[in-house]
């Protein structure tokens, strides 16, 4: 039985998917610091790299347990996390 989901054979578009749930999942490990909002870092290295080149989070290289999310990255993180992961109504 086929899925529908034919671009899981293209690893550009698994990347991409990876980075869209690791965005919103951030956003269930959010948190206030500092007037910034930080999120628990234990996800996949790549992407956290990925997510940080395109400004949604800083470096997440170091010995920190979290990374900040940029203005963008909390606003984008809320979005996709309330669009995948929230009930509808």
């Amino acid at each position: 039985m086929e899925s529908g989901l034919l671009f899981w054979n293209n690893p550009d578009e698994v990347r991409i998917w990876n980075s869209i749930e690791t965005l919103a999942l951030l956003w269930l490990t959010h948190f206030k610091e500092g007037g910034g909002v930080r999120a628990w870092k234990g996800l996949d290295f790549g992407t956290m790299d990925r997510l940080h080149e395109r400004d949604y989070i800083s470096d997440p290289k170091g010995k920190t347990k979290s990374v900040a999310l940029t203005e963008k990255g909390e606003k984008r993180s809320r979005e996709l996390f309330e669009k995948y992961f929230t009930p509808k109504a």
